[in-house]
């Protein structure tokens, strides 16, 4: 396989981080850097600016081609995987911004954009978890719930890039009320955030503090572990809501593998294989029989790297 390389960009509310990619995965150069969202696009585009120059002058100096840029984003890309739209609630102004155009000027380098739930799938699918599916449904289970739908190997983003908002499929009718919009929503039950929320309201109602412990997944893990009977409930409470979903996930695509992601999903085995009880016990069996749950493997590099394949993608050796 000739090699090509590619710059890998995974935007987030908080940090941009970046790396140099060859097309089998190998990481030559990463890097991190503040993204400023909170102040404006025109903040977040400068440092993206930053980044790619960071990458450029690294691989001048050791004479790698640069074949393009990949750049995940929050928020809904437009068809022509160019523009953003919008949809980033954590980056101020991120709409109607072309991106990709942008970055050609100023680069000179082939740029394609895309969602960033989506491109953590892509990366699994490509060199992780779900490497040698052609059918994986990745969920990232964190502050909010994302995903992504790999159908005979490709991207399933719906009509016009509209699609695969896997965190807000309606899960409780009638429910609470979701920051989409909605209410009742697999992200406002299942998410980490969620876990942490009903976890708080459980101990509060007992009487019983933490002063010196953050409120978070990881304590509420620990102390599970420990055998904490209101941990317990709230982490079997959370796997059976996202048992639920993924049900409903698999009667639908019946995937060859469901790929999560997030903190949870690196808190050990014990955490899938619960998850997979739930999911296995709602879904139909017809249509898990060839599914196989798991956690992912690519960690907080899974957004570089599918950002990555978004150029591999378009070349042939």
């Amino acid at each position: 396989m000739k090699k090509h390389y590619a710059i890998g960009i995974d935007l987030g509310g908080t940090s941009i981080k970046y790396a140099l990619i060859d097309n089998k995965g190998t990481f030559h150069f990463e890097g991190k850097i503040p993204s400023r969202a909170d102040e404006s696009a025109d903040a977040v585009i400068h440092q993206l600016e930053v980044a790619v120059d960071d990458i450029t002058e690294y691989a001048e100096s050791y004479k790698i081609h640069i074949g393009g840029i990949g750049i995940g984003t929050p928020g809904i890309v437009d068809d022509t995987n160019r523009i953003i739209i919008g949809g980033a609630e954590n980056i101020k102004g991120w709409e109607n911004i072309r991106l990709a155009d942008h970055m050609e000027a100023r680069t000179g380098i082939v740029t394609s954009l895309g969602n960033d739930a989506n491109l953590m799938g892509l990366g699994e699918v490509q060199f992780g978890a779900g490497k040698g599916a052609t059918h994986v449904v990745f969920l990232t289970v964190g502050t909010g719930i994302g995903g992504a739908v790999v159908i005979d190997g490709k991207l399933f983003n719906g009509f016009a890039n509209r699609g695969t908002e896997l965190g807000h499929v309606p899960l409780i009718a009638n429910g609470e009320e979701c920051a989409c919009g909605s209410v009742g929503c697999l992200e406002h039950y299942a998410s980490t955030a969620a876990l942490v929320r009903r976890f708080r309201q459980r101990i509060t109602e007992a009487g019983i503090s933490y002063p010196n412990e953050e409120i978070n997944g990881e304590l509420i893990v620990r102390l599970y572990k420990a055998g904490n009977k209101i941990a317990t409930q709230s982490l079997d409470e959370h796997c059976d809501f996202l048992g639920h979903g993924i049900a409903g996930f698999i009667n639908i695509f019946s995937p060859q593998r469901i790929v999560i992601g997030g903190g949870l999903s690196e808190a050990g085995e014990f955490y899938i294989r619960k998850v997979s009880e739930k999911a296995f016990r709602y879904a139909i069996p017809d249509c898990a029989v060839n599914t196989k749950i798991m956690a992912a493997s690519l960690g907080n590099k899974a957004g570089c790297i599918g950002a990555a394949s978004l150029i591999f993608s378009d070349w042939e050796d």
